[in-house]
């Protein structure tokens, strides 16, 4: 077996930690994502003269060592159905072989949502699959999101190199990191279909209910509880990757094992004002908090049980309560109107209990307590409850 010069890999190291610094600054080297929306560059892609030297300088320390090198290339998801753009490739990982030993670069960009992104590792039909045992390679293997590390400088060996500050928060979100894109190739056939309402009404709803759920994920991410997409919202994302107009809403799950007792309270320390509380922590329970305007926060509870997780609805007039019925689902992350956010990971099985078979067709007369596929009726909250179990303010 050929010996391999420890101190030669981890100066690649160091090239390569250097290459992922590169890459989080630079975000996808032609991406320019301002405030109000993407523009791209007339570059298209094209690497300036430091950035394309970087790279090279890594490519020719890795041969000088020795070293056989595999780029992994990928269309940028985010660019689907754009016809100029559409096509356009960036790396995703390079695998180095020397001998027996390998090193695995997974290129992280920078978001817009002010988090790390990587691609999958997936090889196109011409690549050998025997260059490494692609197999054991189990970071990167599916797209993920991180939040953005600080970096430690440090010294192996007397080289520096760079590692997260807190190696075990880092390492923690490895296996809750995939990642979702949303389907613009999709979204942008809906809107083919169904023209974009981009009536003055619909423009302002969307930039009150963009800012509600900034404050939403501020105020549930800084009590530590985890949250996704629902409903309507959840809906909006699949679909056609926006708010839906005439949602006039923005609806939020959370498991009921994750609640807690200061949520009301950080919601109207955050200026949100409880608007109505249904049900208790053992059942159905929901909340809803006044936006502006007429715009209004639900938070769904769900509760898990053997096959099935659910959520509760009350109707404060009658007390009847109802159950909507959703398979288990997990957890991915996702980017939504430029915010990191959790969405389930089986989001058609998810909507289609909610909406049936024909989501896709825009519905705008819609009633919470027969519309659902998958509402049932749950009895009646009992009398003497309901001072507790139907609250209005």
């Amino acid at each position: 077996m050929q010996k391999v010069n420890r101190n030669g890999v981890l100066a690649l190291l160091t090239a390569a930690s250097l290459v992922f610094l590169l890459c989080q600054l630079c975000y996808y080297q032609f991406y320019l994502p301002p405030k109000n929306g993407a523009v791209f560059s007339k570059g298209r892609g094209r690497q300036s003269g430091q950035d394309s030297t970087r790279w090279m300088d890594l490519f020719r320390a890795a041969e000088k060592m020795g070293f056989q090198w595999l780029k992994i290339l990928n269309k940028d998801p985010r660019l689907d159905g754009m016809d100029d753009l559409s096509g356009f490739e960036i790396p995703l990982h390079y695998i180095f072989k020397l001998a027996s030993h390998a090193i695995h670069l997974v290129v992280f960009y920078e978001r817009s949502g002010n988090y790390l992104w990587h691609g999958p590792l997936r090889l196109k039909q011409h690549m050998d699959r025997k260059f490494v045992p692609f197999r054991k390679l189990h970071f990167g293997r599916y797209p993920g999101a991180y939040e953005k590390p600080e970096l430690l400088l440090v010294s192996i060996d007397d080289l520096k190199v760079q590692i997260p500050k807190n190696p075990s928060s880092f390492l923690e979100e490895i296996s809750h990191s995939r990642f979702l894109e949303c389907r613009y190739r999709e979204a942008r056939a809906f809107f083919q279909l169904y023209p974009d309402d981009a009536s003055l009404d619909a423009v302002e709803f969307r930039k009150k209910a963009k800012s509600l759920l900034r404050l939403a994920a501020l105020t549930l991410n800084n009590l530590g509880v985890k949250f996704w997409l629902s409903s309507g919202t959840c809906l909006g994302w699949y679909r056609q990757c926006n708010i839906i107009p005439y949602s006039k809403d923005v609806d939020l799950g959370v498991f009921i094992r994750d609640y807690k007792a200061d949520i009301i309270p950080a919601f109207q320390k955050a200026g949100l004002p409880l608007k109505h509380k249904f049900g208790k922590v053992e059942d159905s329970l929901e909340l809803s908090f006044q936006g502006e305007g007429d715009v209004k926060l639900d938070i769904f509870f769900f509760y898990e049980e053997d096959n099935h997780i659910w959520n509760g609805g009350t109707q404060a007039k009658s007390g009847k309560k109802f159950k909507y019925l959703f398979p288990k689902f997990t957890l991915c992350w996702t980017e939504f109107v430029e915010l990191k956010v959790h969405v389930p990971c089986e989001t058609l099985q998810y909507v289609e209990a909610n909406y049936g078979p024909d989501w896709k067709v825009p519905v705008k007369m819609w009633d919470w307590k027969s519309s659902p596929s998958n509402v049932q009726d749950n009895g009646i909250w009992p009398v003497d409850e309901w001072d507790d179990v139907i609250q209005i303010y």
